[in-house]
């Protein structure tokens, strides 16, 4: 058969990184990994052909030649999914959709000829079977959360890995924490689920073996989730560095109690990684007490970043503002922890209700619920009754986000990461494409664009303090150039 497997577009959010993209010259910031790995669940025999909606269109031509399409989506993709959905629809082809947006949302899309519910590696055998046959049902729910250790390794062939910003690969799915507002556990539940250390290599080595030599992202929602297996992980990439001289610099997302095991911040280090994406949400105790994030309660945040800096790891941190337990304080309070604690790159957003959530119910039952959520954390709008005056919580958040990333502001909380932060030594050597990124960021960022003096200031303040640390100074300021035109437009 002839697949068409669509990845909808993202509009432009935080994790966008579109103005990035324009500098390092590449036409996409993540490759579709959930699809890449249902496509390995597919016959080998069959003919597949990959649609990124973010680098190219679908065309008529696909959709022609196709027998069936396949659509994974998050929440934040529903526009560009409908507009697939309807196009494929249209030219009488069977559309078989999956992800997130419709493990959660299935209801709202009768149209679908199938919708996958949950995982797919269970329901994929009789899937295939009834396309075939040409006897689709209109679900296939996942009888269980499956053993990852049985995932195959996803179809990096199907994709030009020199298009994306950086490579994904997944080393467990779920986490031990069950935080209110976030569906996680509702989609991968609370028992973490780690592949083998072979598995993880493998996917590592399969990403190189197409010419990658950028950043692997480990899209884990949280990597430590299960620490035994982390560190038994941790080891292998470890020991496969030194084996084959990869100089892979890895990112993914963990829970703040990292800082209590000095073992596994270590290991987490010497195997490469240079970034973490951390869900601190508040320093407001009441607030974090409110939502259940135990793991962040009773403890000093701000030490706990900067313990993590002079690791040799970046902290990328998560914000909320909208809590029922906020005053109008708490921006002042976001602003202030954000700074101190060097957090540069800061994703605050205002607080919604994902179905899935303790707290969609939670708002359900107290009638406070005013609609869907577009998955969308810029979008400055919220979808319950907050207890904080609407004009009031709306206009405090669009103020911080654009403080924050004002130039003076930003470049200062990146020297006030320098100061903390002690990396490793990099094995990573710098590439023709890097040398051309950097010349574009001078260009666009130190000639082209507001706050071009501040950036130049910064730069000389990096060479001359931290001169180690220069080519992570140059990509903060990428970023924070990213930052600041998300925020403007908002």
């Amino acid at each position: 058969m002839n697949i068409v497997l669509v990845s909808p577009r993202t509009p432009q959010t935080f994790w966008s990184f579109a103005h990035v993209l324009r500098i390092v010259g590449r036409k996409g910031a993540f490759p579709p990994l959930g699809l890449l790995t249902v496509a390995a669940m597919l016959p080998r025999s069959w003919d597949l052909r990959v649609v990124d909606l973010n680098l190219t269109p679908l065309t008529d031509a696909d959709l022609a030649w196709a027998d069936a399409v396949f659509i994974s989506a998050m929440i934040v993709q529903e526009g560009s999914a409908r507009e697939a959905i309807a196009r494929a629809l249209a030219a009488g082809k069977p559309v078989v959709a999956g992800g997130p947006l419709f493990t959660t949302g299935s209801e709202r899309f009768p149209e679908v000829t199938s919708c996958v519910i949950g995982e797919a590696e269970e329901v994929m055998p009789e899937l295939v079977s009834d396309l075939v046959a040409g006897t689709l049902k209109p679900r296939y729910q996942a009888p269980r959360r499956p053993d990852v250790t049985t995932t195959p390794l996803p179809r990096w062939d199907l994709i030009r890995t020199r298009d994306y910003l950086t490579m994904s690969v997944q080393a467990s799915r779920g986490c031990p924490f069950d935080c209110e507002f976030c569906d996680i556990t509702a989609v991968y539940g609370r028992t973490p689920r780690v592949k083998t250390p072979e598995q993880l290599i493998a996917e590592l080595e399969a990403v190189m073996a197409t010419g990658w030599t950028g950043g692997v992202f480990i899209v884990d929602d949280n990597f430590i989730g299960h620490r035994v297996k982390t560190k038994a992980l941790l080891r292998a990439i470890i020991e496969w560095r030194e084996r084959s001289g990869a100089a892979v610099n890895l990112t993914t997302e963990a829970s703040i109690n990292l800082v209590d095991d000095p073992e596994l911040l270590d290991l987490m280090v010497r195997a490469g990684f240079k970034n973490v994406f951390i869900g601190i949400e508040t320093p407001h105790e009441a607030s974090l007490k409110e939502c259940g994030k135990v793991q962040n309660t009773g403890r000093d945040l701000v030490a706990a970043v900067r313990t993590i800096h002079q690791a040799g790891m970046q902290v990328m941190g998560g914000f909320i503002v909208g809590f029922d337990g906020d005053g109008p304080r708490i921006f002042e309070q976001q602003r202030r922890f954000i700074r101190e604690s060097g957090v540069t790159t800061a994703m605050v957003g205002m607080l919604t209700a994902l179905p899935g959530t303790r707290l969609h119910t939670r708002l359900t039952h107290e009638g406070r619920l005013l609609g869907s959520s577009s998955g969308n954390n810029l979008d400055a709008v919220t979808n319950f009754a907050t207890t904080m005056d609407p004009g009031t919580l709306r206009a405090g958040y669009l103020a911080l986000v654009r403080d924050l990333y004002s130039p003076g502001e930003y470049y200062q909380r990146c020297m006030n990461f320098l100061r903390a932060y002690r990396p490793l030594p990099s094995r990573a050597a710098t590439s023709w494409c890097d040398l051309k990124a950097f010349l574009r960021a001078l260009w666009v960022i130190g000639v082209a664009s507001p706050g071009r003096w501040e950036f130049w200031r910064f730069l000389a303040r990096a060479w001359v303090g931290h001169p180690k640390a220069f080519a992570g100074a140059v990509e903060l300021a990428v970023r924070g150039h990213h930052f600041r035109k998300v925020a403007a437009a908002l």
